[in-house]
């Protein structure tokens, strides 16, 4: 098999434009159609998710033995609401460690959840964003701030939640795309793997997160970036009069201790989501 064409890193700029809406009456009646029921899903399962949590809280501290099936069950479903097809291959990881993925837009946050009960880690802004913020909150998400005099402090939160078995999610680009590209991972995130406590003990399993458009409609339709709002893209979402599909692919987790640096790390990760991720779109 010929090795997939690669779209230019260096060729694109996240000021790039999006494509224009153009909802129509058809489009807003879906919109309603669907828009409705995702909310009730949505803020219902947060009603319920934080009702089980008073109880799991004290029980558990840390742990969630049960709320994250909760989450499973709204972002799957979430997909069925919207029509958006859903479909993985690969085997989840089983080990302590961390899952990295390349980040198209906000819809990989179901999509991620729905296969695999994890926990994302975020910038400390997202904490405050109105709605998201609450719900990232509510469900468990890990807030990191860019801040050196900190690195200790979030090394050791990272230790206590990967010892009680939970799957901390990062996205090492950075930012998210119009899913035509996986751009260069970050390092940074990597270095905290390499910590005494941590690396002995820890796995990172690479995934690669495909949107297929729907028929007729560019291959970025899902993509999310740059300065585009979350209102416009949502309601985007919702009218579309086809719907495509989202794809995950799994691939076999990395011991830590098995690689020199962030860096190496980083790169492997990187090369595996971005080959699959290249095959992934010729073979639509």
């Amino acid at each position: 098999m010929a090795e997939p064409e690669l779209v230019s890193d260096s060729s694109w700029h996240s000021e790039d434009a999006p494509d224009p809406i153009e909802l129509g009456f058809l489009g807003w009646v879906l919109v309603l159609l669907r828009g409705l029921p995702l909310a009730v899903l949505v803020f219902g399962g947060l009603i319920i998710l934080l009702t089980v949590r008073l109880i799991e809280r004290p029980l558990f501290g840390v742990r969630r033995p049960i709320t994250p099936f909760i989450s499973q069950f709204v972002c799957r479903n979430a997909f069925r609401i919207l029509g958006i097809g859903f479909r993985t291959s690969g085997e989840l990881m089983k080990q302590h460690g961390a899952v990295v993925a390349n980040h198209s837009s906000w819809l990989d946050i179901f999509a991620l959840n729905a296969r695999k009960r994890v926990y994302f880690v975020s910038k400390a802004e997202v904490a405050k964003w109105p709605a998201i913020g609450w719900l990232a909150r509510s469900t468990g998400t890990v807030f990191i701030e860019r801040d050196r005099k900190k690195a200790r402090e979030q090394t050791k939160l990272f230790e206590e939640r990967l010892s009680a078995g939970h799957k901390l999610l990062f996205f090492p680009e950075g930012t998210s795309t119009d899913n035509l590209r996986v751009l260069p991972f970050k390092t940074t995130l990597f270095a905290a793997f390499f910590t005494e406590e941590l690396r002995d003990f820890m796995y990172v399993q690479p995934v690669s997160v495909i949107f297929h458009a729907p028929k007729g409609q560019p291959d970025r339709f899902y993509g999310w970036w740059g300065d585009m709002e979350f209102g416009p893209h949502l309601l985007k979402t919702l009218g579309a009069r086809g719907q495509g599909s989202v794809e995950l692919i799994y691939h076999a987790p990395s011991k830590v201790s098995d690689f020199a640096d962030r860096k190496e790390l980083a790169l492997h990760c990187e090369q595996a989501v971005r080959h699959a991720h290249s095959l992934a779109r010729l073979e639509k």
